[in-house]
């Protein structure tokens, strides 16, 4: 049997199957998946777990002897099994078809693994499993389904925000789960439950005491040169790596250097923040930032940041911190 990610919840309410099987490439989704397995299995009367994980070389009748070992002691039994790789090779498949062959009635095995491949769904093994238990497939949220996935992960952390603030949320995460997550608890430790707008949400933000480095790059925006190499030496003294700095200053540049390219065509600016998705409380901005900076000297920054990249890297002598001062100031010049 398979089941999505959002189905689990609902299936694990009922009874428990022998064997279960997480596999996909998000990290978050598919620890969650796992936990809930294993709170299940604890409900369930699974006291003692094993943990074992079948990396290069590992014996597969180690899994076997802890198998039989377990049947010799009354209370019920967790294998949580990790598969680093995602195949178990032609020694671990047949240790895993047996197994679903003739499962023990006191253990409950959790297999973990990355995607699975289609060659690797047509094994033996894996129709085992299919066949015995359950199949939890996690699959990547793209960037059409993050604003829904982050206003869910709100709403249950007890927060109401708006639609602006649900996309410059998933604006800012670029698809890392990890990273909206960490953002929902933020929010939630700082703000408490209830409604959370946008000027909520900055007064959060600003009482957390850090520099931040979306806030360096609006402070170049608005043309504060001063502030914006403060809040720069800010993020150099927190240990904040240069990488990092960079990638949010390159992001922001080269979505304004597009908008000025297209203004530069005849479309008008407002057509071209809607067109690029802009939300509303961030268009006056970006609106002032365009028109500050002619395309040729956007896409002159593109070859600063490319330059900075070089430096982070260690393939240019140059100090990418010195770098990074050169191209704030440049996008804050007046």
């Amino acid at each position: 049997m398979r089941l999505g990610f959002e189905q689990l919840e609902s299936h694990l309410r009922n009874s428990l199957f022998p064997v279960y099987l997480v596999t996909g490439d998000e990290p978050l989704q598919c620890g969650e998946a796992a936990d809930a397995i294993r709170g299940a299995a604890r409900a369930a009367g699974f006291g003692q777990r094993e943990v074992i994980e079948a990396g290069a070389g590992f014996d597969w009748n180690g899994l076997t002897t802890e198998v039989a070992s377990f049947s010799l002691f009354a209370e019920k039994k967790l294998i949580d099994l990790r598969l680093p790789s995602g195949k178990p090779g032609r020694e671990g498949g047949k240790v895993l078809a047996d197994y679903c062959a003739d499962p023990p009635s006191d253990t409950l095995l959790l297999i973990t693994l990355p995607r699975v491949d289609r060659q690797q769904q047509s094994t033996k093994w894996f129709k085992a499993i299919e066949k015995l238990g359950l199949v939890v497939q996690i699959w990547p949220i793209g960037p059409r389904e993050l604003p829904r996935w982050i206003e869910h992960r709100l709403r249950i952390a007890g927060l109401q925000p708006t639609c602006e603030i649900v996309q410059l949320l998933a604006d800012r995460v670029e698809g890392n789960l990890l990273a909206a997550r960490q953002e929902i608890d933020r929010l939630l430790l700082l703000h408490g439950s209830g409604p959370l707008d946008a000027d909520v949400l900055f007064g959060a933000v600003g009482d957390s005491a850090r520099y931040d480095v979306f806030e360096l790059v609006d402070t170049a925006l608005r043309g504060e040169t001063g502030r914006a190499l403060r809040i720069l030496e800010g993020l150099r003294g927190e240990g904040t790596a240069a990488a990092v700095v960079l990638w949010a200053l390159h992001r922001e540049i080269a979505q304004l250097a597009r908008l000025a390219i297209a203004s530069a065509k005849g479309v008008t600016i407002d057509h071209a923040l809607t067109r690029a998705k802009v939300w509303d409380k961030r268009k006056p901005l970006l609106r002032r930032a365009v028109s500050r900076l002619r395309p040729a000297q956007w896409l002159a920054l593109l070859d600063d940041c490319q330059q900075a990249d070089c430096a982070v890297k260690g393939a240019d002598l140059l100090d990418p911190w010195l770098q990074l001062e050169q191209i704030t100031t440049r996008i804050a010049h007046v």
